[in-house]
Order: C-alpha cells, then sequence, then structure tokens
C-alpha cells in the first residue's frame, strides 16, 4: 500500500481529480487563516496514510473559490467525500478521528 499523502485540487483540476475518481474522495475545504483547519489537517494526514480506500484532497476556499461556491461551502472546515462524481456525505467543523471515520467508513464500503 502506498502512502498516500492529502493532495492539493484546485478548480481547474477538480473533476478530473474528484469527480471523475474511481475511488471515493474527501475533500477538505479550508484556509491558511482557519484555526479548527489546522486541526483537521494532522487528522487527515493518518487518514490518508491508513487507507487506499480513500483519496484525501485539499482545496484553499481563497485560491479556488468556484468549486467551494458551486457545493455552498460556508463554513470552514467543511468536508465533503465524493463518490461516483456525486457528494456522498459532508461533516463540517473539527471531529476526532474515530469519530471522522465513524461517518466515512459506511460510505466507502
Amino acid at each position: 500500500m502506498q502512502m498516500a499523502k492529502p493532495t492539493p485540487v484546485t478548480d481547474q483540476n477538480f473533476e478530473a481529480e474528484v469527480l471523475k475518481s474511481d475511488t471515493p474522495v474527501l475533500v477538505d475545504f479550508w484556509a491558511t487563516w482557519c484555526g479548527p483547519c489546522r486541526m483537521v489537517a494532522p487528522v487527515l494526514e493518518e487518514i490518508a496514510a491508513e487507507t487506499d480506500k480513500v483519496i484525501i484532497r485539499k482545496m484553499d476556499v481563497d485560491a479556488d473559490p468556484l468549486t467551494p461556491g458551486r457545493y455552498g461551502v460556508r463554513a470552514i472546515p467543511t468536508m465533503i467525500l465524493f463518490k461516483n462524481g456525486k457528494e456522498a456525505e459532508r461533516i463540517v467543523g473539527f471531529m476526532p478521528k474515530e469519530k471522522l471515520l465513524n461517518q466515512l467508513n459506511p460510505k466507502l464500503d
């Protein structure tokens, strides 16, 4: 299993990297000035390193505002799980790893 790291995604490559992915993709919508976003980051890095059931992408809402706007992201951090190009789960705000995995795992099987 390869050690994955959360990688950035932009408005330009969102469709190719997220919507057309065969593997579910969890997109972390974040910003540099957001404190809770910095708390979420290490949790997502751990999940990315431990599982290949989901790909983790990060989108800076300031640098790439179109996609968050399209999906109605109003608060950050917001994490949206995309499966087969559709939103399957939405998590707003920081939550501990176990709780996050409890919400995601049923959608990943």
